[in-house]
């Protein structure tokens, strides 16, 4: 084994994600001398990220080594950890076309980057590219664990293990360590003393044990809390990372379900049936679900980055913070031995007794010299695992898609979708995919894309 770790980060120019995974890798002692080879095919943006990297190298005072290339497979020549960050498309055209078309039919979404209409194409158009990865990691670098932080996350993932078993890989998200703080800053408790058992599906995950640490050693149930500060009012709080996004449609879901559900309310709303319906605006009022809200974040994102970018140039001493990505962690344990648990996304080989084998889980994982080992949880309460399922019907029809390279599954996936099975007649939705299929052209892999004119709203 090498003394120190290459790391190799694909869509380094994303370059708020890359300086965050980064910093935090270069704060820790055993990875400060790293080599992070940064690839992107977009050479401004690789070109901004790599001097903010090396001005952390220099803020940081460690001897780490950055590389800088447009060239994927040499980029992961020999790397002992494989980070992935993109996104196929971007917001113009693809994210643009995601929304537009399903709203010219009357479906509306929120995000539309994990389900519906957007994640099944967004699927469609990613998952061939992180085959690709996998194909020049089993050439160049066939020992490489990839840290997988793309959308949607687990289809991507289901789709990885389904043709390359052989890849070492786990999907990141922050949702399970992030709903945690947020409760606990609902509850005005400290976050440090709250114990949580967790499970599910990536975004769909279920805390099935809250609860406190308290001096005496012993755990309190912080479910009743939970109930009571929100029909009195005092939960949830503003949501410090975009009021627009209030968590009113969690806390709805856990009065129905008993348990809390790891992602965003503007995320969870558009998975399920009951919260965007055409003509029931009173519905949309009464939890907030902020419609067309990812685009509206694109576009503030990009409005944003040229004032960040001359920011970042012009620090003399930039202000690294820790992260709280699990990336920097799952690397420091496989590369020391030292022991941490993480919740990861890999695929449900006999993990979670009422999910399909196969599929994309999120479980908690002991991750230490002998790589990520996920924890088997048994079987989930019921009815969580059946409003799971409604989503892993459609990631697995993506994936059946993909696999078999047969564009009448990209229908079914919508067919089955739970928001736009509720919004749309079957005629509806098969216009409605031979629309963006035809609309994302050269985005999507030959074999689905139309073979012939198609009839566009």
């Amino acid at each position: 084994m090498n003394k120190t770790p290459k790391i190799t980060f694909i869509g380094a120019g994303s370059s708020v994600f890359m300086r965050n995974i980064v910093a935090d890798v270069l704060q820790r002692p055993a990875l400060r001398n790293a080599h992070v080879a940064l690839m992107d095919i977009d050479a401004t943006r690789l070109a901004d990220s790599t001097a903010i990297a090396n001005r952390m190298v220099e803020s940081l005072g460690c001897g780490a080594e950055i590389s800088s290339h447009t060239d994927q497979k040499e980029a992961l020549n020999g790397a002992d950890f494989v980070v992935v960050a993109f996104q196929i498309g971007g917001y113009d055209p693809c994210t643009i076309t995601d929304f537009e078309v399903p709203k010219s039919f009357g479906l509306r979404q929120t995000i539309a980057d994990t389900l519906g209409a957007g994640g099944i194409m967004r699927g469609l158009r990613t998952i061939p590219h992180l085959w690709s990865i996998c194909e020049d990691m089993l050439e160049v670098c066939p020992q490489a664990t990839m840290l997988q932080y793309v959308n949607p996350m687990a289809m991507n993932v289901w789709a990885i293990a389904r043709k390359y078993p052989m890849i070492k890989q786990v999907g990141l998200c922050h949702s399970v360590q992030g709903t945690a703080k947020e409760l606990a800053r609902d509850l005005d408790i400290d976050h440090k003393t709250i114990r949580y058992e967790c499970a599910g599906i990536n975004h769909i995950a279920f805390m099935t044990k809250f609860e406190q640490q308290m001096p005496d050693g012993s755990r309190r149930d912080l479910y009743p809390d939970l109930h009571a500060a929100y029909h009195a009012g005092k939960a949830p709080k503003e949501n410090i990372h975009n009021p627009r996004c209030p968590n009113k449609v969690r806390y709805e879901m856990m009065t129905k379900l008993g348990y809390f559900v790891t992602e965003s309310s503007e995320h969870f709303a558009e998975y399920v049936p009951w919260f965007i319906k055409e003509g029931r605006r009173d519905i949309i009022d009464r939890f907030e679900i902020p419609l067309d809200e990812y685009p509206q974040r694109c576009v503030e994102q990009i409005e944003n980055w040229a004032e960040e970018r001359e920011q970042l140039a012009n620090q003399e001493t930039m202000e690294l913070n820790e992260s709280h990505e699990y990336a920097s962690e799952i690397i420091n344990s496989i590369w020391t031995g030292t022991p941490s648990v993480i919740h990861g996304n890999v695929a449900n080989n006999g993990l979670i007794d009422n999910l399909p084998e196969g599929c994309a889980v999120e479980v908690a994982c002991l991750v230490d010299g002998n790589g990520v080992q996920p924890t088997a949880v048994g079987a989930l309460p019921p009815q969580l695992a059946a409003i799971m399922q409604s989503s892993v019907t459609v990631q697995g029809l993506v994936v059946e898609a993909l696999m078999r390279e047969d564009p009448q599954y990209i229908y079914h996936a919508a067919m089955m979708d739970p928001h736009t099975a509720a919004e749309l007649d079957l005629d509806q939705i098969w216009e409605m995919v031979d629309a963006l299929r035809a609309a994302h052209g050269d985005w999507l892999p030959d074999w689905a894309r139309p073979s012939e004119a198609v009839k566009v709203a």
